[in-house]
């Protein structure tokens, strides 16, 4: 039986400012049942107070700050633990560095422990070569989320993957990233929710983020099919998820 339900929001929940049909229904089937819930976004650029007005601005209300994780904070966490009050160059928005100085750090272009790396709107071929300059003279390359593409109205857009990926070939290094499919990322979510992962559900819509990070944290996984992963792809992974639906709207929890 599934007791808790942590949950991708990007092409699950919306699609750009398009809300996926069922994502309110599936909110109130689990506040009505009392399921703790995350939602848990590779989204580095909001942070949790954003995301909530964000959803309310949609349609989806019910939800409080408490309800969502982000890779931001995941990175935070993760850099926090590794080294107090450290100074980092960033590539991202504004919820990537007010989780940063949240935890304590300095935001430097100034000899930085760490070049921390997001998806970022305004990216520019200064910053590209800001951070290879700095990640080449020592600093540790870090990145948020693996993604290539994020799904928005009327196709996709290039993610932070597609500018880890310029960094990494300019210099030859390869970043460490905190976010899905990490095991890490997954684990600071469970923690936060109190659960185990084995009566815990994973819902996504990409098999090579959400469902393989699901799986390997041990939790069951449902697959929806309104954002990046569409029914042909899944046959071209190794591994499936538990169970695949149209939308969040067709997750009857109490039947799985």
């Amino acid at each position: 039986m599934i007791k808790n339900v942590i949950s991708d929001m990007d092409g699950v929940v919306y699609r750009g400012k398009q809300l996926i049909p069922g994502a309110q229904a599936f909110v109130d089937r689990m506040l009505a049942a009392r399921i703790p819930f995350l939602f848990l976004t590779n989204n580095a650029e909001q942070t949790p107070y954003d995301l909530k007005l964000k959803l309310e601005s949609l349609g989806v209300h019910g939800l409080t700050e408490d309800n969502f994780i982000t890779a931001a904070m995941a990175t935070a966490m993760f850099l926090k633990n590794q080294k107090d009050r450290a100074k980092v160059y960033v590539i991202g928005g504004g919820g990537l560095i007010n989780e940063l100085y949240n935890v304590g750090f300095s935001i430097s272009e100034s000899n930085p422990d760490y070049v921390v790396v997001a998806k970022s709107a305004t990216f520019s071929f200064e910053q590209l070569k800001k951070a290879v300059r700095l990640i080449d003279q020592g600093a540790k390359f870090i990145g948020t989320n693996p993604d290539m593409i994020d799904p928005v109205e009327g196709g996709n857009e290039p993610a932070a993957g597609t500018i880890l990926a310029a960094i990494a070939a300019a210099t030859g290094k390869k970043p460490y990233i905190v976010g899905k499919p990490n095991a890490l990322m997954m684990t600071l979510a469970l923690r936060k929710l109190g659960a185990h992962p084995d009566d815990t559900l994973m819902v996504g819509d990409r098999m090579d983020t959400d469902i393989v990070g699901g799986m390997e944290a041990g939790m069951k996984t449902a697959l929806v099919l309104s954002g990046v992963t569409t029914t042909d792809m899944i046959d071209h992974f190794p591994y499936k998820p538990d169970y695949v639906f149209n939308n969040v709207g067709e997750i009857a929890l109490d039947k799985l």
